[in-house]
């Protein structure tokens, strides 16, 4: 047991979990006023739903010894799990740091269809989809699964976190359709400020997911934690060029949304490339991206907070970039394509296929199986009411559209609504 490894991953599982949260506030930002806390209460959710599934099952799957496919039992219900080393740590930190990602991966795939899943129904499917998709996948990459012993290099979770809810949230935003009021001009974001908060500590808290997959207060995670300020950086940059080239406006939204597509591609390769690498990296993962979000506004897709041009496209261009940076005198491991090893290149597509069909298939089963019990969507009344008073009962701003709106559908809610008589009369003054 290493104590200057301890704390340091004691500070990085704190960090992590705050990304959940940051989340919240990111994609808060971008909905509608009438769907702001049903929007964050779906990331919030999961820090409940999803850390009790995984303590109870989910760490087991993924990290009890198991077969090349997926984890055994041994571990359900945390059994064998206490203060002994796991590395330089205690196996119980080691359990709450991977559950903070298994938290965070969930939570990504709401963005795609928010404003019109029955929460009911949303914590059925991240309940499930944490033990069924996600646990399975992270056994094959870190828990000695067969991609691990394949070789396929993924510091801290570009195909496990970000390709896998990439390939999800497409399914989910399928399976579930779109608004009734897409494509519309007034489905505009209510509180950008939110989404820059969101996106800022979502950089924050990335050091602890990078530099904090290294395990121990070393090189390495130095390495990480560098290239986890500089990558972003770079994607900033491009991203800012790309929106003056094609509208003459860099837009808040569009830097919010860069330096997320920057930590998402740098992901998977924190810890294996140079610091002068992370910025290629960076500044290269802003072009697919970019057209990937221009291209899903002209379509019929609802990727409502373009979930899969963030994370589906970020995740695999960093992926790939992975097998191009890789440098073995860095990590010790292996060389990328740059490095005379252009196989890893083969590795890392095998790995991404296999992610994107196993999270897509099963995603797809998981969500027709709790929608043959429940409906998986809001009545239309619902939705134009908006998901804050009708699956929730409140709202995040007395003067939203969400409450003018029940009180002429549903005018038992009123005592909900109890601060508009006081507003009202205040407002007439004005």
């Amino acid at each position: 047991m290493n104590q200057a490894d301890t704390a340091w991953m004691l500070v990085s599982t704190a960090l992590v979990l705050l990304m959940t949260p940051a989340l919240a506030f990111f994609y808060g930002g971008l909905v509608r006023s009438k769907n702001a806390l049903n929007t964050m209460m779906m990331s919030f959710v999961a820090l409940g739903f999803v850390g009790v599934g995984w303590a109870i099952a989910g760490y087991s799957l993924a990290f009890a010894p198991g077969t090349a496919l997926l984890g055994d039992l041994s571990r359900v219900g945390l059994r064998g799990v206490g203060l002994e080393p796991n590395g330089t740590i205690p196996h119980l930190l080691f359990m709450c740091y991977q559950g903070t990602f298994c938290i965070i991966t969930a939570a990504l795939i709401s963005g795609a269809i928010v404003e019109r899943m029955r929460f009911p129904a949303y914590l059925a499917f991240i309940s499930l989809w944490a033990l069924v998709v996600y646990a399975p996948i992270a056994h094959w990459v870190w828990g000695g699964g067969w991609l691990s012993k394949m070789g396929a290099l993924d510091f801290a979770g570009g195909t496990v976190v970000h390709v896998n809810a990439g390939a999800a949230a497409l399914v989910a935003a399928l399976v579930i359709g779109k608004r009734q009021d897409y494509p519309s001009s007034s489905l505009l974001p209510h509180n950008v400020p939110f989404t820059l908060l969101g996106a800022g500590l979502l950089w924050f808290g990335w050091f602890g997911f990078n530099a904090g997959s290294a395990l121990s207060a070393n090189g390495i995670s130095a390495l990480a934690f560098t290239t986890t300020m500089l990558a972003p950086a770079g994607t900033l940059v491009a991203w800012t060029f790309l929106d003056i080239a094609r509208s003459g406006k860099p837009t808040a939204v569009g830097s919010a949304t860069a330096i997320v597509v920057g930590l998402v591609a740098v992901t998977p390769a924190a810890g294996f490339v140079g610091p002068m690498s992370a910025i290629a990296l960076g500044a290269i993962a802003a072009v697919p991206s970019y057209f990937a979000l221009v291209l899903r506004a002209r379509s019929s897709l609802d990727d409502s907070l373009d979930v899969v041009a963030a994370h589906g496209v970020g995740g695999t261009v960093g992926a790939l970039l992975t097998g191009v940076f890789a440098n073995k005198a860095l990590n010790g491991l292996a060389d990328g394509a740059l490095f005379g090893n252009p196989w890893q290149l083969v590795v890392q597509l095998t790995a991404i296929a296999a992610t994107m069909a196993y999270s897509g298939v099963m995603s797809f089963v998981l969500l027709k199986a709790i929608g043959a019990v429940a409906a998986l969507r809001a009545p239309a009344a619902d939705e134009s009411v908006g998901l804050d008073v009708s699956q929730h009962g409140e709202e995040a701003y007395v003067h939203a559209e969400g409450a003018a709106a029940l009180s002429a559908v549903e005018a038992d809610a009123a005592p909900i609504l109890s601060p508009r008589p006081i507003l009202e009369p205040l407002q007439g003054k004005s």
